[in-house]
C-alpha cells in the first residue's frame, strides 16, 4: 500500500472510536492462557525485551499494564551533570532543531509552529528560537515519560483532538500532525527556563496518563488548561506519565538555554537518561 492509499484509508476511518475500543480491550481481563499467549505473541511479534521488565509477564493481569510495565530499578542511569538534558524517553529521534520564528520541522517540506502545538500562543512565546525534539516511541519500547531535568511542574494543558498514525507515512503527509492530534502538555520549571513535554496521541493511542495529577486524557473531558500555585517537585528522570500505546514527544526549551548534542540526529536511537544536550 503506499502512501497516498494509506492516507485516505485513514481519513475515512473512525480513529478516535477505534482508539477508545481498543482502550478498553487492553484494560479488560480474559482467562490468563489467552492472555499471557497474546502478550507473548505480541512481545515476539515487536521483539519486545521481557528481560528489562520489572516483572515476568505472568504478573501483568491486563494488556494494558503489560504495555506500561516499568523497568527494573537501576536499569536506566539517569546522566548525573547538572548541565546534562536527558532523554525523556526509549524512542528514536525523529527531527531536533531550533524553532527559528517559532517553526519546527515536522518532516521535509512540513513545518508547525510552536503556537499551534501548545495551543496558546502566550505560553508558546518563550519557546520560540529554542532546542526542540521529536522523538518517536515504537510498539517494542518502554512507555513511560520522564523529566528532561530536575524542576518543578508548574502547570498542564489537556488539548483534545484527533488520533492520526504517527507513523512515517503520516508524519510525512499529513500537515501539522502533532497539532490535530490530542495532546498532554507538562510544563516544566527548570535550571534551562521553562520546558514543556508534549506527550502526543494516536491511533489505538487509548489514553495519556499523568504521574503527578489526577489526569487522564481521552475520557470524554473537555480541554483544560491549570496552573499549580506551587508546583510538583520532580527529580531528573522523575515520572511524569505515560503512554496506554506508543506514540510521540515533543521537547521544547527556552531559545538559548539548551544546546542539542551532536550525536542527536534523525533516527538516532534514545534510552531514558542519556545524555542529549547540554546547559551553556
Amino acid at each position: 500500500m503506499n502512501d497516498q492509499t494509506f492516507m485516505k484509508l485513514m481519513r475515512l476511518l473512525p480513529k478516535s472510536a477505534l482508539s477508545s475500543f481498543v482502550g478498553m480491550a487492553t484494560r479488560v481481563p480474559v482467562p490468563a492462557p489467552v492472555h499471557q499467549a497474546a502478550m507473548r505473541a505480541f512481545a515476539k511479534s515487536y521483539n519486545v525485551d521481557m528481560e528489562e521488565a520489572e516483572h515476568p509477564i505472568e504478573h501483568y493481569p491486563t494488556f494494558a499494564q503489560f504495555f506500561t510495565r516499568s523497568l527494573k530499578p537501576g536499569l536506566r542511569p539517569i546522566d548525573p551533570d547538572e548541565k546534562a538534558v536527558v532523554s525523556p524517553v526509549d524512542g528514536r529521534v525523529s527531527q531536533v532543531g531550533y524553532s527559528e520564528h517559532g517553526r519546527c520541522l515536522q518532516a521535509k517540506g512540513i513545518e508547525y509552529t510552536v503556537d499551534e502545538l501548545l495551543g496558546d500562543s502566550q505560553a508558546a512565546k518563550p519557546f520560540h528560537g529554542g532546542a526542540w525534539t521529536t522523538i518517536y516511541l515504537s510498539p517494542r519500547d518502554y512507555h513511560r515519560i520522564h523529566a528532561p531535568l530536575a524542576g518543578t511542574i508548574t502547570g498542564y494543558a489537556y488539548i483534545p483532538g484527533e488520533f492520526w498514525p504517527v507513523n512515517p507515512a503520516s508524519v510525512m503527509n499529513k500537515q501539522s500532525l502533532f497539532c490535530v492530534n490530542e495532546r498532554l502538555v507538562t510544563y516544566l520549571k527548570t535550571a534551562a527556563g521553562q520546558c514543556a513535554v508534549v506527550k502526543v496521541g494516536a491511533t489505538c493511542v487509548s489514553r495519556i496518563k499523568a504521574s503527578y495529577d489526577d489526569i487522564t486524557t481521552h475520557t470524554g473531558q473537555p480541554g483544560k488548561v491549570h496552573q499549580y500555585q506551587e508546583g510538583y517537585k520532580v527529580e531528573k528522570g522523575g515520572e511524569l506519565g505515560r503512554f496506554e500505546m506508543g506514540s510521540t514527544v515533543i521537547l521544547l526549551f527556552e531559545a538559548g538555554r539548551v544546546k542539542w548534542e551532536s550525536s542527536l540526529q534523525p533516527e538516532a536511537p534514545l534510552r531514558l537518561g542519556q545524555r542529549i544536550g547540554v546547559l551553556p
